[in-house]
């Protein structure tokens, strides 16, 4: 079974392709919407959140664990890979692809202020787009708004005008919450403008560690710290199988 975690409902952009990928194996999936965002909490704040997180889905029969969340990769999974004995899959920054698909040298990347802090986005970028001019874009409000089902014309207008403006003619989504607001995104930058978004990769790279090994019947069980009306709704968009009992408010 593979435990899929994000701090709310963004990390099912993953788990889209997990099953595209991977439609037999078991999926649990936890979203801790109730500490959502975590954007600008603290590192040691996120990295308890990661902890009781994979707890439970351990607990649950995870036998490894993906951390769909860009800011929680950030933070706690040098934590968890020393804590636990099964393997973590987290978020890849994607600058290498942008840097590579760029023509302008410009690219535009769209995150949350702890992702940028972290030493794993630094590294990324210092690595591969020495030669590139990286333009940053804290995207506050944006997880807030697909946390309630909401797409924020205005916000995604305004990250998009500023990246592009400077020269960007390539955008990474560097957030899992962002893909849900990826046609919006694409309608707003125009069509010379890609757009980047590092689930696919993530998905692979899981099918890869679990050297193909497809463990179960293909059941899927969904477990919320907030209310589950809007995971609810874009999971069934993603599987339209899933029945209410599959989803579930837990409190850890």
């Amino acid at each position: 079974m593979v435990g899929v975690y994000d701090s709310g409902v963004g990390g099912l952009s993953v788990w889209k392709e997990l099953v595209a990928l991977m439609p037999g194996q078991d999926y649990v999936y936890v979203a801790d919407s109730a500490h959502c965002p975590y954007g600008e909490k603290s590192p040691e704040y996120i990295v308890g959140r990661a902890d009781a997180v994979t707890r439970l889905l351990l607990e649950k029969g995870a036998d490894a664990v993906v951390v769909a969340c860009n800011t929680a990769t950030a933070a706690a999974i040098s934590y968890l890979r020393a804590s636990y004995q099964v393997p973590f899959i987290g978020m890849e920054p994607a600058v290498k692809p942008a840097a590579l698909a760029s023509v302008s040298g410009v690219v535009g990347v769209l995150a949350t202020a702890n992702t940028f802090k972290g030493s794993l986005y630094r590294d990324t970028v210092m690595k591969y787009a020495s030669g590139i001019t990286v333009i940053e874009k804290v995207g506050r409000g944006l997880v807030e708004a697909v946390e309630k089902g909401e797409i924020p014309r205005g916000l995604v207008r305004r990250y998009v005008d500023e990246m592009v403006g400077e020269g960007a003619d390539v955008i990474v989504l560097g957030c899992t919450h962002y893909p849900f607001l990826e046609d919006e995104i694409s309608r707003c930058a125009g069509p010379s403008v890609r757009i980047v978004n590092p689930a696919p990769a993530v998905a692979a790279q899981t099918m890869r560690v679990l050297d193909g090994h497809v463990s179960g019947t293909g059941t899927r069980k969904f477990y919320s710290t907030g209310d589950t009306a809007v995971l609810r709704s874009l999971a069934t968009g993603i599987d339209p199988s899933l029945s209410p009992a599959d989803f579930e408010t837990i409190s850890i």
